[in-house]
């Protein structure tokens, strides 16, 4: 390699690096240097194309766009050639119209679950029909789900389902209930919107068209329905219809991807096409990985660069007037520059605002399109995907052609240059509209789709009540079969059956996931229209739990074996009653509950035990768990009562008293005795009977200095009790004394009564 190709190579390393650290005007200049250099043709162009690119980077739109031009003469421009040019352009609109794409706002985590209207699938974006509820506790339309990849994912919260099986879920009974009460117009929308779905797939393209008809007429404000009627229009060659339908899907959702794509497609077929580039270019603001805008706009912008035919001019008489080539393709490059040059005051809303505001359908009589230009930025982008599931699929792709003969180019003229601002009227159901292009935004919201705006009459807290209640939802849970209760009244209901409580479909998997998330659309509607209803709702439970949260009074007792402070206490809860018991004590944050001792009496348990603490809970696919607790305090019953199928009690804790003086030597010495004889009794155990207690309780706790430390007196003496082979009948006095020195006494009679007996 000789010198000067070793320069040259160098050269082109430092022009990617500049281009790289958006050195833009550096890089440009290198690859102007290195074009005086060579003869080349392929090497020729390929400088030139990154010598515009860096331009174009660099807002030298106008000399970007000759480069283009000049580069397009040596061979025709390939879309892919165009890719950065495409991306320069969307970066322009991006920051000119204010959008946030998707992948910003993940970026930056702001990314927003909800939409426009609180009955809006999250998947189609259209009204929520048939709605099913998720396990996650997102709703979205039936259809939706059914052509959605095995496992979901939730469009809200991106969740994967681990059930596997979503198609199986049922509509929400109560939610379907409420949206055919509550805005039965729209929900016969859409019922002819599948119907003329249906029909557009046979083919049957008039019918289809008049169910499209008819579901506007009851549903003037579905943006959705315009968007497939703006396709079926475009089957039957009727694109300015198209257009008009489209247009208007783009006024009732601004940043709505697919009404972005319809208009496009229209406008391309009407031969408009720098006006189809500019909606192109918009949807991959709005969308940049969406494949079909992108590669549509770089095919139109190969296109646009195009050499032009020697004899067009005598094809287009139209264009007579104007003195050059470059004059005739003028308009396309000052139409991309208006929008794509930083020092430019025009910006896409502006070059398109005849198409945006002129369209009027008089036999729709809709409202004229508004400047829905900045809106707030948590509702400023709606995430899509190029195929909405429940929407009309472009089948016939021969009526939207993707290149574009450049002939086309050159009969197409700006309608918005000469455009005026027009106050423009229409009427829609009797009431007259009227808007300018300066519009406020403050309006845009109120006249896109709001379908959750629900007329104060048909508004019934009857319609949102718990079956198992009869109060209204708290915490609201779907289950898969499609009926909701209170998150607290089914897990009650699962405790005595895992079969659900309306229609006895069996619960199995769902009690086995032990997934009860809330239904978010129910809780908002309740928290939306029921207020008062709601803040009655949640002082009954504050007051329950605050009543459940007292550890004096109607303290939960489990009547099973003895338990001991300090001691552990392993627990398998199977009953209705004692998963109860334990969910609660888990709720509420206490985690404690009382433990005593069966009895014979009619108490039904022992006037004295002790309250334990639980340390974590391990549950089981059939609702049983192992609970792991720990001894606390003791405590005297004052009074036995029952609540919900399980044992309460008013209960005082106990303490041992305390001695001075010549007495606590006395006790410090007893202590030390019996400790003695514990030791050894514990080390006379046979190896496999000293491992099985080791196990279970741990190792024996060492001698406390000071016996009255604790208020339970020494630790080691309740291990001991818990070990030595005593009745529950024998161990229970040894729980309700108060003197540390009886309880000694008393270890030290058993110890030396084992011990006798062991010696013979």
């Amino acid at each position: 390699m000789g010198t000067k190709s070793m320069e040259g190579f160098f050269m082109l390393e430092l022009a990617a690096e500049a281009f790289q650290a958006k050195n833009f005007q550096l890089a440009a200049d290198i690859y102007e240097c290195q074009l005086q250099n060579v003869t080349d043709l392929a090497t020729q162009q390929e400088l030139l194309l990154k010598r515009a690119d860096a331009l174009a980077f660099d807002g030298k739109l106008s000399e970007a766009f000759e480069i283009y031009q000049r580069a397009s003469k040596i061979e025709r421009l390939r879309p892919a050639q165009l890719e950065n040019l495409t991306e320069c352009l969307t970066n322009s609109i991006q920051r000119k119209e204010g959008v946030v794409s998707q992948k910003t706002q993940q970026e930056r985590g702001t990314t927003t679950c909800g939409g426009y209207d609180a009955f809006t699938c999250r998947i189609c974006w259209g009204f929520l029909y048939e709605p099913v509820t998720l396990p996650c506790g997102h709703c979205f339309c039936r259809k939706c789900l059914d052509r959605e990849k095995v496992p979901v994912c939730c469009k809200d919260c991106k969740d994967t389902s681990k059930l596997t099986d979503v198609q199986s879920y049922r509509v929400n009974v109560v939610l379907s209930n409420l949206l055919s009460k509550w805005a039965p117009s729209q929900v016969l929308a859409v019922q002819l919107r599948h119907e003329g779905n249906v029909m557009y797939a046979e083919k049957k393209l008039e019918a289809a068209l008049e169910k499209y008809n008819e579901a506007i007429q009851l549903a003037p404000t579905d943006h959705l329905l315009f968007s497939n009627r703006s396709q079926i229009n475009s089957s039957l060659k009727k694109f300015e219809d198209a257009l008009g339908d489209a247009e208007t899907a783009c006024k009732l959702q601004p940043h709505w991807l697919k009404g972005h794509l319809r208009k496009a497609q229209a406008l391309l077929s009407l031969k408009k096409t720098e006006e189809a580039l500019t909606e192109y270019l918009f949807c991959i603001a709005l969308e940049p990985e969406g494949k079909l805008a992108k590669s549509e706009a770089q095919k139109l912008l190969s296109d646009l660069f195009a050499p032009v035919p020697d004899d067009v001019q005598e094809r287009i008489p139209d264009c007579s007037s104007l003195s050059s080539r470059a004059r005739i393709k003028g308009n396309a490059v000052n139409t991309l520059t208006s929008f794509g040059s930083t020092s430019s005051q025009g910006s896409y809303k502006d070059c398109n605002q005849k198409n945006r505001n002129a369209y009027t359908s008089e036999a729709l009589k809709l409202p004229p399109a508004v400047n829905c230009s900045k809106e707030p930025e948590s509702v400023r982008v709606k995430p899509t995907c190029c195929e909405d599931p429940g929407d009309i699929r472009d089948t016939s792709s021969s009526y939207h052609p993707t290149i574009v003969d450049s002939r086309y180019i050159l009969k197409r003229k700006h309608s918005t240059d000469d455009e005026k601002d027009e106050e423009m009227e229409d009427k829609a159901g009797g009431r007259e509209w009227q808007c300018k292009r300066s519009k406020p935004e403050g309006s845009v919201r109120e006249e896109t789709a709001s379908w959750s705006v629900v007329v104060g009459d048909l508004i019934d807290a009857a319609d949102l009540e718990c079956s198992l209640c009869m109060r209204l939802f708290y915490e609201p849970v779907t289950t898969p079969c499609g009926h909701t209760f209170c998150l607290k009244c089914l897990e009650r209901s699962l405790d005595h059956n895992s079969k659900c409580p309306l229609c006895k479909e069996d619960l199995t998997e769902y009690l086995a996931q032990r997934r009860y998330c809330k239904t978010f659309l129910m809780e908002d509607l309740i928290a939306k229209y029921l207020p008062e209803e709601l803040m009655d709702r949640q002082k009954v439970d504050e007051e329950e739990i605050a009543e459940l949260s007292n550890l004096n009074k109607n303290v939960p007792i489990f009547v099973c074996t003895m338990a001991f402070p300090t001691v552990p206490c392993p627990l398998h809860v199977f009953e209705p009653c004692y998963r109860l018991m334990i969910r609660r004590c888990m709720e509420i944050g206490t985690k404690q509950f009382g433990m005593c001792l069966s009895s014979d009496s009619a108490k039904g348990f022992a006037d004295y035990g002790c309250i334990l603490e639980i340390r974590s809970v391990e549950f089981f696919a059939d609702g049983r768990s192992v609970v792991n607790t720990v001894g606390k305090r003791r405590f005297r019953v004052i009074q036995h009562s029952q609540r919900d199928g399980y044992n309460t009690a008013d209960i005082e804790y106990l303490e041992d008293e305390k001695v001075e003086g010549e007495l606590k030597e006395e006790l410090r010495m007893l202590q030390d005795t019996v400790y003695d004889q514990a030791l050894n009794w514990v080390n006379s155990l046979k190896p496999e009977q000293k491992e099985r207690i080791l196990g279970h309780f741990g190792p024996m706790p060492e001698k406390e200095p000071e016996p009255q430390v604790s208020p339970n007196g020494p630790s080691w003496c309740w291990w001991l009790l818990a070990v030595l082979p005593l009745e529950g009948r024998a161990q229970l006095p040894f729980l309700a004394m108060t003197s540390l020195k009886d309880r000694l006494t008393g270890i030290r009679r058993v110890l030396l009564f084992m011990s006798r007996n062991r010696s013979r």
